[in-house]
């Protein structure tokens, strides 16, 4: 039988004599039976150095909000190369794209640019403890703040390692990090207001900060429950606490205000990535005016030689623009696209006996592959997600969508982007029944 990837497995075969571990990015190894090498992408669709196409809902893991290689991004890029791509220095630019986020994003007094969220996340932990002279932080177990030291603190620790309901461990993926950071955090339940009431109140007057992923995109795609992002908001105006929120994945793709506006709230900071670039490493954290105060002061240092970068500048004007230029329309088509291709992967999934249950807003969602006698019904919290997901058998689903040419992230997340249209749905759909029948007929539990 002929390799249908045999282009990707040989380009990876020698990435892996030059490049660690082949990729440049740990999560991308997870990709099967591949990771997988493309040459170019148009709107909704990317195409592999084998010759196939896919219409794609990974879509740069967010990033590209706006489809692949649009014209006037492409126009607006080029337009800045030709008078230079980096001065370490000023530029009109960065006042018109801080403008627009005042514009836009609420609380969105002062900003300040780096290359990434992670940067950013670091930014605004800093400045966090700065700012109330406080050296904890509270985030919730599944979060993701970035790959750094902080960032993944208590994200997705094993089953044997989660700690106690009360008590949710603040284990570090990763080796070498420095020990003493897992310290400095307080890790909470999602999704569980009383929980973490109880656990501010265990460390009243010790917290700097309460940072969340508005919309629990990372793991499940979580929407809040009632009154989480509320309870969020209280308990920082009561104790002085900084509410952080990371809209690396949210941020433009809720709409021109993000999803704090979408979800009616208006946090301290913003964490911005992903979308705000459309693809180019460029990250943004905004807030009020008071919370930057030890920045403005001096007296935090936030610093590089990159930030601000023309090049980067002129892609997320354009970006912005495209989005204020949507008005009231948006994310209005992005939430109906992603819903109709929910609905019929779930029915889909009914008629061949899958156990896959969509959930999330539309607009981005996860596809829950449920365990063998586990319960259906909305997944609220990392737990109860590492409880029902079986990520094997999704993984073998996944691969079935991919040969009929349906790209989705390993890990189930579906993005929509702008540049999907009901024809790409329709044809989505259509390539998943095949998909579909195949896995019903080839899964075997190991």
């Amino acid at each position: 039988m002929s390799d249908r990837f045999a282009n990707s497995r040989r380009l990876f075969e020698r990435a892996q004599r030059s490049i660690a571990g082949g990729v440049n990015s740990g999560i991308r190894k997870m990709e099967q039976p591949v990771p997988l090498y493309f040459t170019h992408g148009q709107g909704c669709r990317l195409f592999d150095v084998d010759g196939h196409e896919y219409i794609d809902f990974q879509i740069g893991q967010g990033a590209i909000l706006y489809g692949h290689a649009p014209a006037g991004q492409a126009a607006a890029i080029a337009a800045q190369a030709k008078l230079g791509v980096h001065w370490a220095a000023q530029s009109e630019l960065e006042i018109e794209v801080a403008e627009r986020l005042q514009r836009m994003i609420p609380g969105a007094e002062r900003v300040r640019f780096n290359n990434s969220a992670t940067e950013v996340v670091l930014s605004a932990l800093r400045l966090a403890r700065a700012h109330t002279g406080r050296r904890l932080v509270l985030k919730f177990e599944g979060h993701y703040h970035g790959w750094a030291d902080e960032g993944l603190v208590g994200f997705a620790p094993p089953a044997d390692k989660w700690g106690t309901e009360e008590e949710p461990t603040r284990l570090h993926p990763s080796k070498g990090v420095i020990p003493e950071v897992l310290d400095q955090f307080v890790v909470a339940r999602w999704n569980d207001p009383e929980h973490l009431r109880r656990r501010v109140e265990q460390y009243r007057g010790q917290i700097a900060a309460i940072i969340f992923e508005p919309v629990l995109c990372n793991t499940g795609c979580m929407e809040p429950v009632p009154g989480m992002v509320q309870t969020i908001r209280e308990l920082c105006d009561r104790d002085g606490m900084l509410m952080i929120a990371d809209e690396t994945i949210t941020g433009f793709r809720f709409g021109a205000g993000c999803a704090q506006k979408f979800l009616g709230f208006v946090p301290d900071l913003t964490i911005l990535g992903k979308a705000i670039g459309g693809g180019l490493p460029f990250a943004a954290l905004v807030g009020k005016e008071s919370a930057f105060q030890k920045i403005i002061s001096g007296e935090v240092v936030h610093a590089g030689t990159l930030n601000g970068n023309p090049l980067c500048l002129a892609a997320a004007k354009w970006c912005l623009d495209e989005v204020l230029a949507l008005g009231d329309r948006h994310p209005a088509t992005m939430v109906a696209h992603g819903q109709r291709l929910m609905a019929g992967l779930t029915e889909m999934a009914r008629r061949h006996n899958i156990p896959l249950q969509p959930q999330g807003p539309g607009l981005v969602f996860h596809a829950a592959m449920l365990k063998p006698g586990a319960a259906t019904g909305p997944i609220r919290s990392y737990r109860d997600y590492a409880r029902r997901q079986d990520a094997p058998r999704w993984v073998h689903l996944r691969r079935c969508l991919l040969e009929q040419g349906v790209r989705a992230i390993e890990r189930g997340l579906w993005f929509i982007s702008l540049a999907h249209r009901d024809a790409d749905i329709t044809e989505a759909l259509q390539k998943a029944e095949v998909a579909f029948a195949r896995h019903a007929t080839e899964w075997q539990p190991a």
